[in-house]
């Protein structure tokens, strides 16, 4: 519920620190009451398809099919070409979405959705495809910039039908009432929240997945851990949002160190995807919170993506949340079987098995490119993005923003050593490594194409970007 507090705040008018927390318990309580839609989920090898055939029974004169260029060039909109081929419904292309899904970028397909005279958006890609294709579907029914939309139900009516296949598992794009782009002549992430944008059906298909690198699966599985455990400690937590957050924990814990070794293992892409999915069911019931707030500051000033971002800041922001996350983060550790006496001991080693799990899948402890003189400026817009937006178990500071920041920042040779710095409330620091991933987790996904022959879908090989091969180990879930 991006930006709701900031709405009220503006509504009542300026508040000072301490009046933060009674607008962020009066937010909870509309937040917990607004009805969120849900879609229509398809899930296992094929749903793509099946999805297709679906919008292409649903009367739409002409489907914008929005997109990556890797995608469109690896083949793997072909099952989804050929069931919209199959009847009178034409479909236009667009395959310029890159990361972050830029403005300009989203411009250029709000107004291909005009000229083309498109009635319908069907998004098949990673979060930055899903969210462009949210806002293109938003802008071309109300007459506004796109910018001025951001915010909580700054648009008038609601956007043309979407239909999404993410092409990852992370973000739950799929299922969630925000879509973030960026703005780069600003520097800044444009958050535009409002439950019309969550797509009228989506297919969760692992055929689709199976080719990501193991640096992008990683990273995006573990955004999808950061928006379920920022979930769960949070302030608007509910019993619903509970479940599926405690389901993504469950499930990603045992399932993306398999994903990773193995992409063809169609089995753990399955569970990913819908772990993801469980997590933003969460998230956008119960927000998100300080690593967030982190992670989006410098996704828009360096670049990193939002995954990995998430992933790098994930443990040290969990340290910094104690003790007040305590009692919320030993019930993820008794979830995950985890062993401690008493909620201090178990919140410590719920931490320990995050931070392991980031060192199994090869996630580094610093953050690509951040530059120490970044550093007061980012922790000042994340506290103002964090005070005014989530609901954090424990309020950041300037000063301890900056020195979690400092935490991740490399050290000049590389080496990885620890910096010194502490956040001023003096919490305990994990000690850092070199990069384990290094930056070409960063680079964008290049999945797989599908398997051509659907009868043998299951057991057929795939192909990454590099031309590697990889056979699915076991057969998913119908």
């Amino acid at each position: 519920m991006s930006n709701l507090i900031g709405d009220m705040a503006r509504a009542v008018g300026a508040v000072g620190v301490r009046g933060l927390p009674t607008l962020k318990r009066a937010a909870g309580v509309v937040t917990r009451r607004v009805p969120i839609p849900q879609p229509l989920l398809l899930a296992g090898p094929g749903s793509a398809a099946r999805l297709a055939h679906a919008v292409a029974g649903f009367g739409h004169r002409r489907v914008m099919l929005v997109t990556d260029a890797v995608i469109h060039r690896l083949g793997l909109l072909g099952p989804l070409l050929e069931a919209l081929a199959a009847t009178a419904t034409k479909v236009v292309v667009f395959d310029e979405v890159t990361p972050d899904a830029p403005l300009p970028v989203v411009q250029a397909g709000l107004a291909r959705f005009r000229a083309e005279r498109c009635d319908a958006v069907l998004a098949v890609g990673g979060g930055s495809v899903i969210d462009a294709a949210k806002v293109i579907a938003l802008g071309a029914t109300n007459d506004k910039p796109l910018a001025e939309m951001a915010g909580y139900f700054r648009a008038r009516h609601a956007p043309a039908p979407i239909y999404a296949v993410p092409t990852t598992a992370g973000t739950g794009s799929e299922v969630t009432v925000a879509a973030v782009i960026a703005d780069p002549d600003a520097q800044r992430k444009l958050v535009i929240a409002d439950t019309r944008l969550v797509p009228d059906m989506a297919a969760l298909d692992p055929l689709l997945m199976a080719g990501l690198p193991p640096a992008v699966t990683a990273a995006t599985g573990m955004d999808a851990l950061t928006h379920a455990v920022e979930a769960y400690i949070g302030g608007w937590a509910t019993p619903a949002s509970d479940r599926m957050a405690r389901a993504a924990v469950s499930m990603i814990h045992t399932h993306l160190p398999r994903a990773v070794a193995d992409g063809g293992d169609l089995e753990a892409r399955e569970q990913m995807a819908l772990a993801s999915t469980y997590a933003g069911l969460a998230f956008t019931r119960a927000s998100v919170g300080n690593v967030h707030a982190l992670a989006h500051q410098v996704g828009a000033h360096r670049h990193v993506p939002h995954g990995l971002a998430n992933a790098i800041l994930l443990p040290p922001v969990l340290r910094f949340s104690r003790p007040a996350a305590d009692a919320r983060l030993a019930q993820l550790a008794r979830h995950l079987g985890l062993k401690g006496r008493g909620d201090a001991a178990l919140a410590a080693a719920c931490i320990d098995a995050v931070q392991a799990l980031n060192d199994r899948i090869g996630i580094p402890r610093t953050m690509p490119d951040l530059e120490a003189a970044d550093i007061p400026a980012l922790a000042t817009a994340a506290c103002h993005e964090a005070d005014f937006n989530y609901p954090v178990p424990r309020r950041m500071s300037v000063d301890d923003a900056q020195a979690l920041l400092r935490g991740v920042l490399a050290a000049p040779d590389d080496a990885g050593q620890p910096s010194g710095d502490e956040p001023a409330s003096g919490t305990a620091k994990a000690p850092r490594s070199r990069r384990a991933a290094g930056p070409k987790a960063a680079e964008p996904a290049r999945p797989a194409p599908p398997p051509t022959k659907p009868a043998r879908a299951r057991r057929a090989t795939t192909t990454t970007a590099s031309t590697a091969q990889a056979r699915p180990r076991r057969k998913a879930a119908a």
